[in-house]
């Protein structure tokens, strides 16, 4: 499997888990809210932050039907449409400069993900080192192609997906000779139920195209992502918000501040523990091994040139002497001193 490299983050076996922290439209068009949750994700450990930067008028036909999850969360005012919605949430474009510097300072790579071709000149402009792409946008050749065209690491969404829409997608980039591309696996409804995700699906893309793959989330929960780490992700997208009671879209699937520390912790640790495929014991288990294992002992006192018997033997902790596993070798042999009760068996100790 290849590797990519993004800013300093290099992404593919052996390397630590990128995660980035989500904002999507969680700034609810506040460039202090904005400011304030690259903060939470600084905070939180995260090495991204992304962004969205779309147009809503480049994005949705204004007779776009509403949508069952926004309807459920009644984020749809009267009367009005997706478009709607989306315009008074874009961000802001004369931003995203101001916005990639307080990245930067606080040490966290500044991702936007495009929505038109002017998006990705933009980013390109500001120096993003990668360009994401979202799920809703695989079919979108000429985004991807143009995307691709600069040179800079695909992070590709594949919600709603199957293989044949991927392959299109990388043959896209191909063609603008970038292969350096990484795959996200995702379920886009909001939020997805567990039978929804199937992330075994990571490992038929892995299979499939050779590429690091990784897993954007929109569940409630750490359960998922840490799931997802365990069967190989390379990569944890999350969304996240100061507070699920805001309102917008992307806040009520959206973790809080001591939920994405909490799930950055929990992804350190189950990559930590994932460790390597050799079964052996460990540094940390060396003491255990050698008291708390068992040991052969005397299990009474033993005169000098005495024959042992099966029942002047016992196991016992600690493991120092002969182990048990040769207890079959140590019956019949003589004692070569006396042995005290409990004394631990050595093979100087027989004749």
């Amino acid at each position: 499997m290849r590797s990519i490299q993004v800013g300093r983050h290099r992404i593919g076996p052996g390397e630590p888990v990128f995660i980035i922290a989500e904002v999507g439209s969680n700034h609810n068009r506040s460039l202090r809210l904005a400011r304030e949750l690259i903060d939470v994700a600084a905070a939180a450990g995260a090495d991204a932050v992304k962004f969205q930067t779309y147009s809503a008028d480049a994005l949705y036909s204004r007779y776009t039907p509403g949508m069952g999850y926004l309807r459920r969360h009644k984020l749809l005012k009267a009367g009005e449409s997706v478009h709607d919605l989306l315009a008074r949430l874009e961000l802001p474009r004369e931003w995203q400069k101001r916005l990639a510097e307080h990245c930067r300072r606080r040490k966290l790579l500044f991702l936007s993900t495009p929505f038109d071709l002017p998006a990705v000149d933009e980013l390109d402009a500001l120096g993003v080192p990668a360009f994401k792409i979202a799920s809703f946008e695989i079919n979108h050749i000429p985004l991807i192609e143009h995307a691709a065209s600069k040179g800079k690491p695909l992070l590709i969404s594949t919600g709603m997906a199957d293989l044949a829409d991927i392959e299109t997608a990388l043959a896209a980039a191909a063609r603008r000779r970038n292969r350096e591309v990484a795959l996200f696996h995702c379920a886009v409804n909001y939020p997805p139920r567990p039978q929804d995700i199937n992330l075994r699906a990571m490992e038929t893309m892995r299979l499939a195209f050779g590429v690091p793959v990784g897993f954007s989330d929109h569940t409630l929960g750490l359960a998922v992502p840490v799931a997802a780490v365990a069967l190989g992700a390379r990569m944890i997208e999350k969304h996240f918000t100061l507070s699920r009671r805001l309102k917008g879209p992307d806040h009520p699937f959206a973790l809080e501040p001591a939920e994405l520390a909490a799930m950055v912790r929990a992804v350190r640790e189950a990559e930590q523990a994932l460790g390597s495929s050799a079964k052996r014991r460990s540094a940390a288990e060396e003491e255990l091994y050698r008291k708390a294992r068992r040991g052969l002992v005397a299990a009474r006192a033993v005169s000098k040139g005495e024959r042992l018997t099966r029942a002047k033997l016992a196991v016992k902790r600690p493991g120092f002497g002969i182990s048990p596993v040769d207890l079959a070798k140590v019956v019949g042999r003589r004692a070569a001193r006396d042995l005290r009760a409990d004394e631990i068996l050595t093979w100087k100790l027989l004749d």
